[in-house]
């Protein structure tokens, strides 16, 4: 695996990290430079938390780079409940060498707006 950006100084937001996926399938962003709309599933792929698999072709690793604030909205699973849209950063970049994710590249997520994110409330027992 090949880092291309990487920052060592953030806290491991594991915790939070859960409750986003818990909650959320996927991001929908769209690029100013392009104007272009793109979705993509949450991935639970790093031990950093959250992130995004984006194929090496992909317009979107032209125009995002570590440390860039997205506005990215967080879509429920099929639509169960209403999406949320937060200022997102990309906190690495990661060239993925093994399979199945030979030819992609894990974005790491790091949500910056966090006082709108509500704990689940807990399940019955």
């Amino acid at each position: 695996m090949k880092t291309s950006s990487y920052n060592n100084s953030l806290k491991d937001r594991r915790p939070e990290s859960r409750i986003i996926l818990d909650r959320y399938y996927s991001v929908e962003f769209r690029l100013q430079e392009t104007g272009n709309v793109y979705q993509f599933k949450l991935r639970d792929m790093s031990s950093k938390g959250l992130g995004i698999l984006v194929n090496k072709d992909s317009a979107v690793l032209k125009h995002l780079k570590v440390g860039d604030t997205v506005d990215m909205k967080y879509i429920p699973p099929e639509l169960a409940g209403s999406f949320e849209s937060l200022k997102t950063q990309i906190a690495h970049i990661t060239q993925k060498d093994e399979d199945p994710f030979k030819g992609h590249f894990l974005l790491g997520l790091l949500i910056t707006a966090r006082e709108n994110i509500d704990p689940l409330p807990p399940t019955p027992t």
